[in-house]
């Protein structure tokens, strides 16, 4: 007959399983699960912390009782790093749970310094833990404490332990190849945010999922495209049906089906170059919980977009004043448009002229603006490349 005192230990387990993969796919969960653990055992303290080579060792949590002042952290990571319970259970077996009485004698306990210096500081003696295969050759390490008037853990909570720690490496497991996936996630992001062409992720009904910083920009400077109810849209109607033609025939090619030729479309703009933007799919990828949907990637490039001055001065040792000529100059502006648009006299243009060939190598105008149409990305904040003698 189950008691109400082991219903409410299987409660509690269970709720601690449930916490694991919760904290696994929120991070921001993670914190106050030592706590939990403890809880669950009836315990002061818990730590989880992966030893790695070299003697290195990273803390992932741990309650708030093992937390040292900042003057004692270095003495507190030389004793992480000569933990004798973890280099005893590594030698009793990986993923095995043990209690601190299988690993000393009560005679070690006397002599050791582990005992009497660190654990007497922390105010723990008893532990239940193990000592785990984590990714990368690491160690993962799990430690429930009491204090030594607690009493010894008994074997029906090694058995509760036996019971959550496959289920802890399970969630690490998981937790860090979220965190792998995210980093590359905002990696991916980062780059587009570096492109100098604007990039919008759109669904088949031309919906906006994402827009890269230079694609905002150019979504707000040019009437000629727009999101309405959040969906791209070209103002020309004819335009428009265009680019709807594209989308469809690029979700056709994420769909694996054969579609008609041509990605890219011209955008007239008035006493401006046109825009250019281009449509390619993003092939769906086969799930356990179901095939993702195929989004599409419009590039939408400005031939105008400023350069960034700043980081072509950086780059060449231009001053301030011959990177804005500089930008203007890789963006496709001639040496009158120049003068004009910075309101300087064309020989002080041409003057800047000469010594940005001489720094950045090139004799001909020509050479120079391929050189600095590609040498940094166009700018998101087109205030870079405005402005006169800063």
């Amino acid at each position: 007959m189950v008691t109400s005192s082991q219903e409410r230990e299987e409660a509690r387990v269970s709720g601690l399983i449930a916490h694991l993969y919760d904290a696994a796919m929120d991070g921001a969960l993670w914190r106050g699960t030592a706590d939990r653990i403890a809880e669950a055992f009836d315990s002061t303290s818990t730590v989880l912390k992966l030893h790695g080579d070299g003697a290195q060792v990273s803390l992932l949590e741990c309650t708030g009782n093992l937390v040292v002042s900042e003057r004692e952290q270095a003495w507190a990571d030389d004793w992480h790093r000569k933990d004798l319970w973890v280099e005893r259970s590594v030698a009793h077996g990986l993923s095995r749970i043990v209690v601190s009485e299988q690993l000393v004698t009560p005679t070690e306990e006397r002599r050791s310094g582990f005992y009497q210096e660190w654990l007497r500081h922390l105010g723990i003696h008893h532990m239940l833990g193990a000592v785990f295969p984590v990714a990368d050759g690491a160690i993962g390490v799990l430690g429930v404490h009491r204090p030594r008037g607690a009493g010894v853990y008994t074997p029906s909570e090694r058995r509760r332990a036996a019971l959550v720690l496959p289920h802890l490496q399970r969630a690490l497991r998981l937790g860090q190849r979220l965190s792998a996936l995210s980093h590359h996630h905002a990696a991916a992001l980062e780059a587009l945010d570096r492109l100098d062409a604007g990039v919008l992720m759109v669904d088949g009904a031309c919906r906006v999922i994402h827009a890269s910083a230079m694609g905002a920009l150019l979504l707000r400077e040019n009437a000629e495209i727009s999101t309405t109810g959040g969906r791209l849209r070209l103002r020309s109607p004819a335009l428009h049906r265009r680019l709807l033609a594209l989308v469809r025939s690029a979700m056709d090619v994420a769909h694996g089906k054969a579609a008609a030729p041509g990605t890219a479309l011209s955008v007239p703009r008035r006493q401006r170059m046109p825009l250019v933007l281009e449509v390619a799919p993003l092939r769906p990828s086969a799930r356990a919980f179901g095939e993702q949907r195929p989004t599409l990637l419009v590039f939408i490039r400005d031939p105008q977009a400023p350069l960034a001055a700043a980081r072509l001065r950086d780059l060449f040792g231009l001053t301030p004043a011959e990177g804005l000529v500089a930008a203007a100059l890789g963006r496709g502006r001639s040496p009158e448009d120049i003068a004009v648009d910075l309101g300087i006299g064309l020989v002080t243009v041409r003057s800047h002229l000469k010594r940005i060939f001489a720094k950045t190598g090139t004799h001909r105008q020509a050479e120079a603006v391929a050189l600095l149409a590609r040498s940094v990305s166009t700018s998101p904040q087109s205030a870079d490349a405005t402005g006169f003698g800063r």
